[in-house]
């Protein structure tokens, strides 16, 4: 896993010297989130499991491009019990995206058509769970992004090429001479992010989200070949401060839906395709 790490240590660095050579940000938006569903799916877990996700969220422009954070912690169930225990499991995934915008590093943006500009970007996710599987998600990405040209919000659509590293506890995972970890093959993320306001009958309202369609990847821990994987991660929030008190971005409430196939590159087993809707809410600090 040298290389992995080697790997986030020269991106670190390369946004750390990027945002410090920067003015300060130029916006922001920071909020604490809260999701509640259902009918979520694991792998191989024929059951639907209840979770509960906070979610701390974090968006902010500066003089070359813009930053992306998202850190969700997910409680399942005890439909989704955590190692040795009848307890649900806890996970936490960290995503992290910098975009470079050409227009703010060369002073006059690459627009064409719908295209307002266009970014280079480059960013990581990190996971972790303490289920018998114990997975530990090391994912990096980097890419060219088309920013459209919308009257309000954003739509961004991108193009990664995409690593993963992975693990797995369990026993019947163990691959001569890996110990459980996998180092997959190299595959493209088609990623489509959008975040939309518009008011309906005077209500204020926005409709968000995200599309990743994951290219295989290779093996599995089993040997078994993995399948194209896609995921919609997506909310209708209604902005409640401004209906009720007046504050404005401030407390959204509403609800969101997410359609998983082939979760992870899995198929053809119990636990491989979500469709669940939730319940979101999110303070803006």
């Amino acid at each position: 896993m040298k290389h992995l790490s080697s790997g986030i240590a020269a991106l670190g660095s390369l946004i750390l010297l990027s945002t410090s050579s920067a003015q300060a940000a130029t916006w922001s938006d920071t909020f604490i989130g809260y999701r509640y569903g259902t009918q979520f799916t694991e792998p191989g877990n024929p059951e639907d499991v209840t979770k509960n996700i906070l979610q701390v969220s974090h968006a902010s422009g500066y003089t070359y491009g813009q930053n992306y954070f998202n850190l969700d912690v997910l409680q399942s169930g005890d439909e989704d019990p955590a190692s040795n225990s009848d307890s649900g499991a806890t996970e936490a995934y960290l995503a992290y995206r910098h975009q470079l915008h050409y227009g703010k590093v060369f002073g006059e943006p690459l627009a064409f058509g719908p295209i307002e500009d266009v970014a280079l970007t480059a960013g990581f996710d990190l996971n972790t769970k303490n289920s018998a599987f114990a997975p530990r998600k090391r994912f990096l990405a980097v890419g060219p992004t088309l920013k459209f040209d919308l009257p309000v919000g954003f739509l961004d659509v991108s193009l990664y090429y995409a690593r993963e590293w992975n693990h797995c506890g369990l026993e019947a995972c163990g691959l001569p001479g890996n110990e459980n970890d996998v180092s997959f093959d190299p595959y493209y993320q088609f990623n489509v992010a959008w975040g939309v306001p518009f008011d309906a009958f005077s209500v204020p309202l926005k409709f968000q989200g995200f599309f990743n369609y994951n290219g295989a990847k290779g093996e599995d821990y089993f040997g078994n070949e993995t399948k194209p994987e896609r995921l919609i991660r997506s909310s209708l929030m209604m902005d409640v401060g401004e209906v009720f008190w007046g504050e404005s971005n401030q407390v959204w409430v509403g609800a969101g839906y997410e359609f998983w196939r082939n979760k992870y590159g899995n198929h053809g087993a119990p636990g491989a395709d979500t469709d669940a809707v939730t319940f979101n809410l999110e303070w803006h600090l």
